[in-house]
């Protein structure tokens, strides 16, 4: 399944979020049009467990949300945080999503780090907005669980059909949880998308306006 957009207007200019998008395009297109060589950026600011664990280098916690490996790493990042972002944007306000943003990110990479096993993966570096973005996904299932998700579905063949947040995020926690658990793909971190994705539960209570009704009528 793959988001194309929701049926869940903002209400505000999310304005964060865009510059967020654009923020992360920019600094991947600056390395690629440039010919960085991006092995010595992803070390000197992707988050290396090792490094955190002594309290060193880190600023990487923030840095390392803003490099991709590769363009479709870029894509589906920036669609899944320009579809739901403005929703959680417009509930929090700008400068509590962008706490919430960060926040997320810092979550998500210190559950990555506690499921690390041996030495050498602490040596290795990570680099994504993915676990930022769970934060934002989880939010959003608190928020909004009724909103409508245009999503391309792949089962036989390819259509479109609209699902409901609950359904379409449950079912993309679900797959983290059983790639993380089965190890299924490696060189993601499933377990800093699953940390991210609990964080934004835990948070989006603590983040909405408490004067705004967020939850929409959307599929009702």
């Amino acid at each position: 399944m793959f988001p194309i957009k929701d049926e869940n207007p903002s209400s505000t200019t999310p304005v964060v979020n865009i510059t967020l998008v654009l923020v992360n395009i920019a600094i991947f297109f600056c390395f690629f049009f440039y010919n960085v060589d991006y092995r010595t950026i992803t070390m000197n600011y992707g988050m290396v467990p090792m490094y955190i664990l002594r309290g060193e280098r880190l600023y990487t916690l923030f840095t390392s949300l803003f490099l991709h490996g590769g363009f479709m790493h870029l894509f589906g990042n920036m669609i899944y945080l320009y579809i739901f972002g403005d929703n959680v944007e417009d509930a929090f306000g700008h400068f509590r999503y962008l706490l919430f943003y960060f926040i997320c990110g810092v979550a998500a990479a210190f559950t990555h780090i506690l499921s690390l096993t041996t030495q050498l993966e602490l040596t290795i570096p990570t680099i994504g907005a993915s676990g930022a973005i769970s934060g934002i996904l989880g939010a959003y299932l608190i928020l909004y669980p009724r909103a409508r998700i245009l999503t391309l579905v792949f089962y036989g063949w390819a259509f479109i059909t609209a699902i409901p947040a609950i359904f379409f995020l449950g079912f993309w926690f679900l797959m983290q949880w059983l790639f993380a658990v089965f190890e299924v793909g490696g060189g993601v971190a499933y377990w800093a998308h699953i940390g991210g994705f609990v964080a934004g539960l835990a948070l989006a209570p603590i983040f909405r306006k408490r004067k705004k009704l967020v939850e929409t009528s959307y599929g009702i």
